[in-house]
């Protein structure tokens, strides 16, 4: 948690998210200092149960709540909305990702909650936004995707729509939350007011395409698949794997023909110009796949950076994982964990030089109800003991349970979670489907 000396310091968020965009945005949040509580159903979110598993612990689920904090409470109840009301008016975010209308429907817009706290900022993160034609459509991720054309202009010509392997646009939808929010907190020096946010999975999408849907918009331009401008920029294969090679620009032209061993290339008519390159470019990727079919990756690699050409290695994750750059960067830290005893989690993208970010464990379900409930909005014991009488709080203390019954390691079943109202679970915890 924050030591009082990170960007965020002092700034308390309340995390209403689910799944990756919202609980992302609030994640990066508590890595820059700031005081996130994650108000989660009894029983903790759906996305705690998701695989793939490090010991007992989800892989999933931490990279999105990692350094927060876990009030677990029932809001469909009157005295949970009670305490998230009293949350409300000492806090200054916060963030939902329910469908458009669900937190209106909960008594929770923000016409209700300026009324709470005129300060308080609201972000809400959807797939299609607040507003618009798709306003009551759902969605996750691969829409941004497909949408906005990036699977139709992932790939090579005649393949079928390809999406990328990785939460692209959850991630970016996250970041665009995230400067909102920190634009809106320094808005809010200004004015003394806070204000909503909307942002959503779709218009990130047409972020990443904005340079060919411009194109097309205003001259009819389609791109090709797969096609490059200016050659040699792209993949190539070499004798235990690929390498990224990228050098389109005019400057790069003279170390690349350096690198092929090829000077004469320099005056060739083909080659002198970005476009004229574009057009031969078949001759100079046959040049490139000639040079690297004997050589390993690591030998390419040296060989262009020695000729001051940009090369990298197109690793697997295991490649990844292994690599010492997001190590000794920081960017992935081990950390303590209940469950798996320790694992890796996103750490600091920011390296600020005197305000350190934050790198905390994940919580578990409820595990700061009474620090939030008693510590924070004033409850007495006895009145902490009712709410988890009447089942509006409650800790979840059975991970123990969890293996067995989702069969975590078999890895070929797929697995539904059903935690009920109570924080025990029942006989039908969870079923696997086969």
């Amino acid at each position: 948690m924050a030591d009082g000396n990170s960007p965020l310091s002092g700034v308390r968020v309340i995390d209403l998210g689910r799944h990756q965009a919202g609980p992302r945005c609030a994640q990066v949040l508590a890595r820059l200092g700031a005081e996130v509580i994650k108000v989660e159903r009894l029983g903790g979110e759906e996305t705690r149960y998701h695989g793939p598993w490090v010991r007992k612990q989800s892989a999933y689920w931490v990279q999105y709540n990692s350094g927060k904090k876990s009030l677990s409470m029932d809001l469909r109840k009157e005295e949970g909305k009670e305490a998230l009301r009293k949350l409300i008016r000492i806090s200054d975010v916060i963030l939902q990702n329910f469908r458009p209308g669900t937190i209106e429907n909960m008594g929770f817009g923000y016409d209700v909650l300026k009324e709470l706290n005129p300060r308080i900022i609201m972000v809400n993160v959807s797939a299609y936004g607040q507003f618009g034609p798709y306003r009551e459509q759902i969605g996750y991720d691969p829409i941004g995707q497909t949408m906005s054309g990036i699977a139709m202009v992932t790939g090579e010509e005649g393949m079928p729509p390809i999406r990328a392997g990785v939460p692209i646009i959850d991630r970016t939808t996250a970041l665009h939350a995230a400067i909102g929010t920190l634009a809106a907190l320094q808005e809010r020096e200004r004015s003394g007011e806070g204000q909503s946010i909307d942002v959503c999975l779709a218009d990130t999408g047409y972020s990443y395409t904005e340079i060919p849907v411009t194109a097309y918009h205003g001259a009819g331009i389609e791109p090709r698949r797969g096609e490059s401008a200016a050659p040699p920029s792209g993949t190539y294969p070499c004798k235990d794997g690929w390498v990224l090679i990228s050098a389109g620009d005019q400057h790069h032209w003279h170390r690349v023909c350096n690198a092929l061993g090829k000077p004469e290339w320099l005056e060739d008519p083909r080659f002198t110009t970005r476009p004229e390159r574009g057009r031969n470019g078949s001759i100079i990727n046959d040049a490139m796949r000639e040079l690297m079919e004997n050589m390993t990756m690591k030998e390419v690699i040296a060989h262009f950076t020695n000729h001051d050409v940009v090369a990298a290695p197109v690793n697997t994750i295991a490649q990844a994982a292994a690599d010492p750059h997001p190590w000794e960067r920081g960017a992935l830290q081990e950390v303590p964990d209940f469950l798996a005893g320790t694992i890796a989690v996103s750490g600091d993208f920011w390296h600020f030089s005197r305000t350190p970010v934050v790198v905390g464990s994940t919580p578990q379900v409820g595990e700061h109800n009474e620090e939030v409930l008693g510590g924070l909005l004033g409850y007495s014991e006895e009145e902490i003991e009712q709410l988890k009488e009447g089942n509006v709080i409650a800790e979840f203390d059975h991970y123990d349970e969890i293996p067995a019954r989702l069969g975590f390691y078999e890895g070929r079943r797929r697995v539904r979670i059903i935690v009920g109202a109570g924080f025990k679970p029942a006989p039908d915890f969870c079923s696997i489907i086969d």
